[in-house]
């Protein structure tokens, strides 16, 4: 190999006419390869987009997963329930409660605010991966497969896309008799399905023309290690980045389905959503009973959304600049 490179740069040299005695003249630089990762990264860190989802994502996870620590009451005892009277239903804040009571049970609204964020994160990451392995397995039969498989499984996908989200999530969760915290995931985690479904569809669709899958099959590999070991793993780049775009639509779509009853019942274990609803009873008394948990729904979804429209740009290769 040495050699044939020596060659090689030996006859570059004589292309350009340089002169012998220049040894290093006309060589390429041997450098090594980056990866799609690795060059993925160094121009997500640049990109302040990126950088300021990033940091209100990782914000709210943190925030989630150390809420009892961080709330500094529970969220369950009214601490203001004296103070609560005819010409003041709603206590305002004060020391120790900055935002006030979350209404006439006289609870803390930081409190119930810090500890509804883990509900909201449980809600929103296990409804993305329940639809995220639904969308898996059907695109992966159809994208495997193809003929009647994928009509099947693409008709089925399209009766589900021609719904509304919210229309389908709201139907799917008045199946059940009581309304939980798992209903509400499984009810959400039904919509996103067919969003993973078509995209992973498309992935292995263009995997199965490729050389290395053709290459494969000339050699008589059989579909199944074909489909799991060279197409599948190849195509769930895009929708891994999809996910972190679902995940603030689940956010949004589980708040909107607590906010209409629908979600867990108990408002001893706070919701962002729940919260929401509750909070239009006192609406023309105390507004900020609203304004503080939809402040809260929004920041979290538009930081995954901009992590996530970030990732996909860097992803692609007809985004890059």
């Amino acid at each position: 190999m040495q050699r044939k490179k020596d060659r090689i740069d030996a006859l570059a040299q004589q292309a350009a006419g340089v002169s012998a005695d220049v040894p290093d003249a006309g060589k390429v630089a041997d450098t090594g390869g980056v990866s799609l990762i690795a060059s993925a990264w160094r121009r997500l860190r640049r990109n302040p987009v990126f950088l300021i989802g990033l940091t209100v994502t990782v914000l709210f996870v943190l925030i989630a997963i150390f809420a009892p620590l961080l709330a500094p009451h529970n969220g369950h005892t009214g601490y203001l329930l004296s103070q609560v009277t005819p010409d003041d239903p709603v206590p305002g804040g004060q020391d120790g409660f900055p935002l006030g009571a979350d209404g006439q049970t006289g609870r803390d609204l930081l409190s119930r605010l810090i500890l509804g964020s883990r509900q909201t994160l449980i809600v929103g990451v296990c409804a993305t991966l329940a639809g995220l392995a639904g969308g898996i397995v059907l695109g992966t039969l159809a994208g495997a497969f193809g003929g009647w498989v994928d009509t099947v499984v693409m008709r089925l996908v399209d009766v589900m896309l021609s719904l509304p989200s919210l229309l389908l999530a709201i139907s799917v969760a008045t199946l059940f008799g009581r309304p939980s915290q798992w209903t509400l995931i499984v009810a959400i985690s039904v919509v996103q399905v067919p969003i993973f479904a078509r995209l992973l569809r498309g992935s292995m669709l263009a995997q199965r023309a490729s050389d290395h899958v053709l290459a494969a099959r000339a050699l008589g590999v059989k579909r199944g290690p074909i489909t799991f070991r060279h197409m599948l793993p190849n195509s769930l780049g895009p929708v891994l980045v999809q996910a972190t775009l679902v995940l603030a639509t689940s956010i949004i779509d589980a708040a909107a389905l607590s906010f209409l009853g629908l979600g867990n019942p108990d408002d001893s274990s706070p919701e962002w959503g729940q919260m929401l609803g509750k909070a239009q009873d006192y609406f023309d008394v105390a507004p900020r009973l609203a304004f503080w948990p939809a402040a809260c729904i929004v920041v979290v979804a538009f930081g995954f959304t901009l992590m996530g429209e970030s990732l996909r740009e860097a992803l692609d290769p007809k985004s890059r600049r």
